[in-house]
């Protein structure tokens, strides 16, 4: 089986170009690569060569500490939810008044605990705001 035509035969890369390079300047395009939306260097070379536009992403790692809070906030609150839907099920398939009051005073614990959970999400939420809105 053949393969189909693109469709807009003008976007192909059809001339292949064989450049060499220093170790220093390869380093430097790998570095781009690494830090872009390219996914080779190959990629970044031609960026370059037809003046097309490169998408840097930078990390700040100042935000490490903060996103390993929410990282642990956001597990935390999916166990207290299996948790509540567990009991809800229990407590659906219970019939003794009594079991169910139990229940009851579970899932009021646990919405303590999302309500403490959220309470801290907004205050990270915040600080994350106004150092945002600042720059």
């Amino acid at each position: 089986m053949s393969r189909r035509k693109a469709a807009d035969q003008e976007q192909l890369l059809t001339h292949p170009i064989i450049v060499r390079v220093t170790e220093k300047v390869f380093k430097r395009l790998e570095k781009k690569q690494s830090e872009s939306d390219c996914s080779t260097v190959g990629e970044v070379a031609r960026r370059i060569l037809s003046s097309q536009p490169i998408k840097s992403f930078y990390k700040d790692i100042t935000l490490n500490p903060i996103m390993e809070e929410l990282a642990i906030i956001r597990k935390e609150l999916k166990a207290i939810g299996i948790n509540i839907n567990q009991i809800t099920r229990s407590f659906n398939q219970d019939k003794a008044e009594t079991h169910r009051a139990f229940y009851v005073l579970k899932v009021a614990d646990l919405y303590k605990k999302v309500d403490e959970k959220v309470d801290r999400l907004l205050v990270i939420i915040s600080k994350l705001a106004e150092r945002w809105l600042q720059k």
